[in-house]
């Protein structure tokens, strides 16, 4: 939910006025607007790009990943994590069009640890991924922009660890 909605949400579940506080939220999520939309569009458009390099570091890093008995041995397997980098890399745009990070959690992190473990998909292999998915994006953006986008992987990476 957008920082507009939030606030005006709670304010009219405490039936009064948004404070001050909360007007000053909604000031610096739209004087920041441009540059989310701008960095949302940086990751999207370089998706191919952003998941080439994460899984070939990934691999690098975790070998035993893509070797005989790895959860990414096949080609089959292999495609199923890319299609993964794909999905987290387009939940992290989500947290930056809306400024906030809960669309990451309602969309893509509520059961996520219960679904790998069903699958026997080591979840700290998953968090490692999204640290090389991180890496490949931020490499793509400016030292500000990596500021304002790094914190929706880290929320990733936290919620998984």
């Amino acid at each position: 939910m957008s920082v507009v909605s939030q606030v005006i949400l709670n304010a009219d579940d405490e039936l009064r006025y948004p404070t001050i506080g909360e007007l000053q939220s909604i000031q610096t999520f739209l004087r920041t607007g441009e540059q989310r939309l701008a960095i949302a569009q940086t990751l999207s458009e370089n998706e191919k790009k952003i998941v080439d390099r994460a899984s070939s570091e990934l691999w690098r890093r975790r070998p035993d990943f893509i070797a005989p008995g790895g959860n990414a041995f096949g080609q089959k397997q292999r495609a199923l994590c890319l299609r993964d980098y794909g999905w987290y890399l387009r939940l992290v745009t989500y947290g930056l069009i809306a400024g906030d990070k809960q669309p990451i959690e309602s969309i893509g992190l509520i059961g996520v640890r219960e679904m790998y473990n069903a699958l026997n998909v080591p979840v700290p292999g998953m968090v490692e991924a999204i640290r090389c998915l991180k890496e490949a994006s931020l490499g793509l953006l400016s030292d500000e922009d990596t500021q304002v986008a790094a914190p929706y992987f880290d929320y990733i990476i936290q919620a998984m660890s």
